[in-house]
């Protein structure tokens, strides 16, 4: 029965729940929040700061499924250092689509559709959730820098050209695609900056 697949497919989905976020693990943050956490923040971003020219209903589509496939391939963190990539991002790419394609297929075709929407980065929505998804990070990484959350003085051969949390940054900064991105990109930046003294 198709509901009964559905039910498998979303039974894999919530692996987010569980799926940490790799960059943060990889810096040695206590307590690194999940990719179903991260989601929520960036819809909280959505509903927050959805400009009006963007389908807002759309939007939030997006954002709640953008890091699905990840319940099958895993958090693959994208790194701001030369040669520090694990994977390549036609491989990642390669290995999200496989799995929407099999695995995560019964989810249906409204979660495939968004899902792609959001990768095609075609339509406004798609590029201001991006926005989103890159601003979510460098907040976590606020967040996490005012909490004190890691060691930054302890050696990490994963951050070695990069002090505290700038490496989320530096990954960030330049790949924003709207107004609204850049700026509180620059906002949050300059609060991350008085953070870390």
């Amino acid at each position: 029965m198709a509901d009964d697949d559905a039910i498998e497919a979303l039974t894999r989905a919530y692996a987010l729940k569980d799926e940490v976020r790799t960059g943060w693990q990889l810096r040695g943050i206590d307590d690194p929040e999940t990719v179903a956490a991260h989601t929520w923040g960036v819809a909280m971003l959505v509903v927050r700061f959805c400009p009006p020219e963007v389908n807002r209903e759309r939007a939030l589509e997006l954002a709640v499924v953008h890091d699905v496939a990840e319940a099958e391939t895993g958090d693959i963190a994208t790194r701001a250092e030369e040669g520090a990539q694990t994977v390549s991002t036609e491989e990642k790419e390669r290995r999200e689509h496989a799995a929407m394609a099999g695995p995560l297929a019964d989810l249906g075709a409204e979660i495939r559709d968004a899902w792609s929407a959001y990768e095609g980065r075609e339509s406004p929505a798609a590029r201001f959730v991006k926005d989103m998804d890159l601003l979510d990070t460098c907040l976590q990484a606020l967040v996490y820098e005012r909490e004190g959350r890691y060691d930054p003085d302890a050696d990490n051969p994963h951050f070695e050209a990069y002090d505290h949390l700038d490496e989320f940054f530096a990954t960030a900064e330049g790949r924003f695609s709207t107004d609204c991105g850049r700026d509180l990109f620059e906002r949050v930046r300059d609060r991350y900056r008085v953070a870390k003294g």
